[in-house]
C-alpha cells in the first residue's frame, strides 16, 4: 500500500499521560511546545485527529488540511477540515491518491492506537513537560502491543521541556 509517512505529535507528561481526560485542552503544554507543534504541523500540512481532539480546539487549525476521524460526522470546509469515517488504512489510502505524501497524527489516545495497532505510524515526536497528572490518558488505548522504537534525537525545547524523537521499529 502506497500512504503517506505518518507522524504521531504529542505532549506528555513525566507521569506518561497526554491529558487529565478526553476533554482536557492542551493548555497545560508549554509555549515552546505549542510553537513546535504548530510549526511541525504546519510543515508537513495535514493532522488527523479524533473527534474529542478536534472538540478541545473548537476550531480547524488554520494553514494545513484537518482531517477528523468521528463516526458522526461533521460540515467540512473544502481544503480546510474533512470528517472521515473511514479506517486509518483506508485514510491514508485516500490521502495518498489525493498526492499528499506526510501526515501528523495528534490524538487522541483511541485514534492513536487505531494507527498503532494497524502499523501506519512511522516516527513519533514526544515532547516531555515537567508537569504530573498521577490519573488521565495514556499515549495509546484499545491496544495491547509490544512495539519497539528507535531513539533518533532529542531537542531540548527550554530548560525543562524536551522533545524525543523516535523512529517505529517494523
Amino acid at each position: 500500500m502506497i500512504r503517506p509517512h505518518v507522524t504521531l505529535i504529542m505532549a506528555m507528561t513525566v507521569d506518561g499521560k497526554i491529558a487529565k481526560s478526553s476533554g482536557h485542552f492542551t493548555d497545560w503544554t508549554s509555549k515552546e511546545d505549542k510553537q513546535f507543534f504548530l510549526a511541525k504541523t504546519k510543515d508537513i500540512g495535514v493532522v488527523i485527529m479524533g473527534k474529542n481532539t478536534y472538540n478541545t480546539f473548537k476550531r480547524a487549525l488554520p494553514n494545513r488540511l484537518n482531517v477528523v476521524l468521528s463516526r458522526q460526522g461533521g460540515n467540512s470546509v473544502s481544503g480546510q477540515l474533512e470528517f472521515s469515517s473511514a479506517s486509518p488504512r483506508e485514510l491514508l489510502e485516500n490521502l495518498a491518491k489525493r498526492g499528499y505524501e506526510r501526515v501528523a497524527l495528534i490524538g487522541g489516545a483511541a485514534v492513536n492506537g487505531a494507527f498503532l495497532r494497524a502499523g501506519l505510524i512511522d516516527e513519533i515526536l514526544l515532547t516531555i513537560e515537567p508537569r504530573t497528572f498521577g490519573e488521565g490518558l495514556n499515549l495509546f488505548s484499545g491496544i495491547d502491543v509490544d512495539i519497539s522504537l528507535s531513539l533518533i534525537s532529542i531537542k531540548k525545547l527550554n530548560k525543562d521541556v524536551f522533545c524525543l524523537h523516535y523512529k517505529i521499529i517494523q
